[in-house]
């Protein structure tokens, strides 16, 4: 007798929760019981495009469902999530885990008790150009990052370092086995109360420098990250899966290049050759795959396995971390200014006569 499907419920119907739930009916493993939404619309949508059930509260999924897909918004992560595990559901939770370190270190602690899957969605992890091009490096020395994109009214529940910078902060933790010593930081809002322009600087106790930018109101949609070591300098574009990677060449290791005592024409030959000779330079395409289901699977591969998932709860809160510490810097320089009123969003509330949030 073949065991039973795994059974998922989504919490949130936005672009993600929408995405999420296309993706997860295609794994044979699973079956998807249901979407929550408080938004009569995004029900609606949902319904009529997917054919599954819709509930206007996660607690009716409660009691049906093996594991969740958390998307709602950030500031209702933790509750939802702490009610789920406490109903001893696995969660996939989409970046960031919560608002807060507290938040997040709860909802670890209260998965971990039941032995219940926490993972977390910095799907990057998953994008297999940066899977490719981490597997040249052993100690990274500098890092650059850029994410940028065009104003879309999503996630404006928080600022562009929890919507958008978090991805890179993780990424930069995954490859740069060494403590963050400092992060200076500066950004400013645009739109509404929260930063939409942010830069930080991370300097890390083994000497590596990261430089990350973040924009959610540019001219130019950018996903890439520059990396170098002694192996190896690549180029990561996330958008397009593709990869540039420049090696220093046997001879160029050896010391046998003196820029200073070659005849004009060893100079232009050096010139010609450059990316052959001294630096060899490889454009690599990876193959195309969707890193969301990649990171499904991983998700139902975990909860059936017993398995650690490839983005634990424990590593989002470290970026978290990162996260507030730029937060700060961004209130200590008071670089937040002008304050707008947010624009109406969804409204994710608790029912009548339930407690505030709290953590711990």
């Amino acid at each position: 007798m073949s065991p039973r499907k795994l059974r998922v419920g989504i919490v949130g119907a936005g672009h993600l929760g929408t995405i999420h739930a296309r993706l997860i009916r295609t794994i044979d493993d699973v079956h998807l019981v249901g979407v929550a939404d408080p938004h009569p619309v995004a029900r609606k949508r949902i319904e009529d495009e997917l054919g599954v059930e819709v509930h206007s509260d996660h607690r009716a999924l409660m009691g049906r469902i093996d594991a969740a897909i958390l998307a709602a918004p950030t500031d209702h992560h933790y509750w939802i999530g702490m009610e789920l595990a406490e109903a001893g559901i696995h969660l996939l939770v989409e970046k960031p885990l919560a608002l807060n370190v507290a938040e997040a270190q709860a909802m670890i602690q209260a998965t971990r008790s039941r032995r219940l899957v926490l993972q977390v969605g910095h799907v990057e992890r998953f994008n297999p150009a940066f899977t490719t091009a981490a597997a040249q490096f052993t100690r990274p020395r500098f890092i650059d990052a850029v994410r940028a994109s065009g104003y879309t009214g999503r996630s404006i529940d928080v600022g562009v370092v929890l919507d958008l910078m978090i991805h890179d902060i993780d990424l930069v933790l995954s490859l740069v086995s060494s403590p963050v010593v400092a992060v200076e930081a500066v950004g400013t809002p645009v739109v509404g109360p929260h930063e939409d322009l942010a830069h930080a600087r991370l300097r890390f106790a083994n000497g590596c420098l990261a430089n990350l930018s973040a924009s959610r109101v540019s001219y130019e949609a950018q996903r890439r990250m520059h990396v170098f070591a002694e192996e190896a300098f690549a180029r990561i574009d996330f958008a397009t899966a593709a990869i540039k990677i420049a090696r220093p060449s046997s001879r160029l290791r050896r010391g046998e290049y003196d820029g200073n005592n070659l005849s004009s024409g060893e100079l232009q030959q050096l010139r010609d050759n450059f990316f052959t000779d001294v630096l060899q330079l490889e454009e690599v395409q990876v193959e195309r795959r969707n890193a969301i289901l990649d990171e499904q699977h991983d998700f139902v591969i975990s909860i059936r396995a017993g398995q650690t998932p490839q983005v634990t709860g424990e590593q989002a809160r470290d970026a978290l971390v990162i996260a507030q510490q730029v937060l700060d810097q961004l209130d200590a320089a008071k670089t937040i200014g002008h304050q707008h009123a947010p624009m109406q969003g969804p409204h994710w509330g608790k029912g009548p006569g339930e407690s505030l949030r709290r953590a711990g």
